[in-house]
């Protein structure tokens, strides 16, 4: 989780596409809006469930035109090969 939050402040859409479960990953990502400013990562819970799948909850926080927003959301992840892929989220 922390990597990937790291890529959406960084830009990084390769990054963020190829740690996307191949299931539910889109063909491509949509550009942040100008003047978005990333301001934090709050990882609140993760659940190891068993070998291959788990969720985190997690609070991001950032900020577009001077209004502070955040994004609350229960994310999927499912292992496979040794490597941990986003599946999808469920947002608060």
């Amino acid at each position: 989780m922390r990597s990937r939050y790291c890529a959406y402040v960084l830009g990084l859409h390769d990054y963020l596409l190829a740690t996307w479960h191949a299931t539910t990953r889109p063909a491509a990502l949509p550009t942040d809006p100008p003047g978005l400013q990333w301001l934090g990562l709050e990882v609140r819970r993760h659940v190891l469930q068993d070998d291959t799948h788990a969720t985190v909850e997690f609070v991001a926080r950032n900020k577009l035109g001077g209004r502070a927003q955040r994004l609350h959301e229960t994310s999927h992840f499912v292992r496979e090969g040794g490597r941990w892929y986003y599946v999808d989220g469920d947002l608060k």
